[in-house]
């Protein structure tokens, strides 16, 4: 038996010899006072109606905590694709009856190799809604309720409505946006310290081809996924005298449109950047980088490719997905249940050669942009124009904006900078990029306010003048 770190010699003695019983004891003859259960949870029933060797001291088994587990206990799963099915099915299989599932996408294909919950026949339909569908009716006791839209469709009063959230997410900017979304619903106290109840622990899962990951956050008490932003990957960024006049992968075609063409001919509106998540959106940009590849004898755009390249995804692995998705339900049943210490924080899964896995604490980072509650520092020099602090906030590794809005006083009233995700506001401001900033009436220690899809409230920063 492996056991957990910290456990000394005699506890390693005490496991090795304790006498677990009949294995063919049920739930009811160990507390008559609990419900009688369904067979497929007696597992569980057993887990939480007697002690184990792992659990907390403190823990005393009663039928009350199953009865939270599968009755009160509200779990909100984000994403339904690979990692989202397998915790939708694994989470059911735990005993949870309250689950929701989010997902403004819809099903392809090439989803079905590893997305088992969907069949040939739902391809163009929600995935939340087929997912929810099939745990439903293949688990009946279980009631997912699915939501077919964006994570940002949602305000805190919905989010406060959950035990546990745990995420499944394919994207940079919806992590972070649901990291902020959570540490804004923390409330604290005069000395500092977060409201237990304004809490909403955070279970995050990523995979990367056969490697994997799973982040523990409990919001305003331990490191949030923005505390280690660094250990993120960088966007692949091609040459931009390669894409506009030597492409080479259908991959530079793609990059061509999206980079050159779609702003140039603003096919979706004036202003309108690309969405990622608009299918509209993704099969304009195949189609125009198809002609493009056709120009330059390149074979290879497909509408899959077009699809990662937008939105940097990297290849899945059905089997690294079932391995995280397992530790993610793992550490959500640990975090309903109180039995065990919960992962502290950190754990990495790698199979590329062998099988690798460890864990490790992960502290909190003081300067953190999103959970420090300070405002932080950026430098710049005041001939600097707007057009370079933007980019200055999009680049450094500790704030990896994608399209900043920012806002400030001067002479003591509001004034917008630039506000490039309102079409009005971008043409208004749009002047303001080449203008520095001591023309625009900065000074050392300006405070700014920046919005940022990456999230949902305003960051404060202080540009500092060498």
């Amino acid at each position: 038996m492996a056991l957990e770190d910290g456990a000394n010699g005699d506890e390693a003695d005490a496991i090795q010899g304790m006498d677990y019983g009949d294995d063919n004891v049920s739930a009811d003859e160990v507390d008559d006072g609990a419900p009688q259960q369904d067979p497929r949870y007696k597992s569980i029933s057993n887990l939480i109606l007697r002690p184990g060797a792992m659990t907390r001291q403190d823990f005393e088994p009663c039928s009350e905590l199953l009865d939270f587990i599968q009755n009160t206990c509200k779990v909100l799963i984000v994403g339904a694709g690979g990692l989202g099915c397998e915790l939708l099915k694994n989470l059911a299989l735990l005993g949870f009856r309250d689950l929701h599932v989010i997902d403004m996408d819809t099903i392809d294909l090439s989803n079905l190799n590893r997305q088992f919950l969907f069949r040939h026949n739902d391809i163009g339909k929600s995935k939340a809604e087929c997912a929810a569908n099939f745990i439903n009716t293949r688990i009946p006791s279980c009631t997912v309720t699915p939501y077919c839209k964006r994570i940002e469709d949602f305000d805190e009063d919905f989010y406060r409505g959950f035990s546990v959230i745990v995420c499944g997410l394919d994207s940079i900017v919806a992590r972070r946006w649901m990291n902020g979304m959570l540490l804004s619903m923390v409330a604290y106290d005069d000395e500092g310290n977060p409201d237990p109840t304004t809490v909403k622990p955070l279970i995050d899962g990523g995979t990367e081809g056969f490697k994997g990951n799973v982040r523990s956050v409990v919001p305003g008490i331990t490191a949030c996924l923005e505390c280690s932003i660094d250990l993120y990957p960088p966007a692949v960024n091609f040459p931009m005298c390669t894409i506009a006049h030597t492409p080479r992968l259908p991959e530079h075609c793609i990059e061509y449109v999206k980079v050159l063409l779609w702003p140039k001919e603003e096919p979706f509106g004036a202003g309108i950047g690309v969405d990622g998540d608009d299918p509209k959106h993704i099969s304009w940009i195949c189609g125009k980088a198809e002609d493009r590849a056709k120009e330059f004898g390149i074979e290879g755009v497909t509408y899959r490719l077009t699809l990662g390249v937008i939105k940097n995804i990297i290849p899945a692995v059905a089997s690294t997905n079932a391995v995280i998705a397992a530790a993610c339900a793992t550490e959500v049943f640990k975090v309903a249940s109180s039995m065990y210490a919960p992962l502290d924080n950190y754990f990495l899964f790698n199979d590329v050669d062998g099988v690798y896995s460890s864990s490790f604490s992960y502290e909190r980072n003081p300067e953190c942009l999103a959970c420090s509650q300070k405002p932080q520092l950026i430098t710049a020099k005041p001939l600097d124009t707007l057009q370079d602090l933007i980019d200055a906030l999009k680049e450094h590794p500790l704030f990896q904006m994608r399209s900043p809005g920012i806002t400030t006083k001067i002479n003591g009233k509001s004034k917008t900078l630039y506000m490039p995700n309102v079409p009005m506001l971008e043409a208004q401001t749009r002047e303001n990029l080449e203008r520095s900033l001591a023309d625009l009436g900065f000074l050392d220690g300006q405070e700014l306010v920046v919005v940022d899809v990456t999230s949902p409230t305003a960051r404060v920063l202080t540009v500092k003048f060498p």
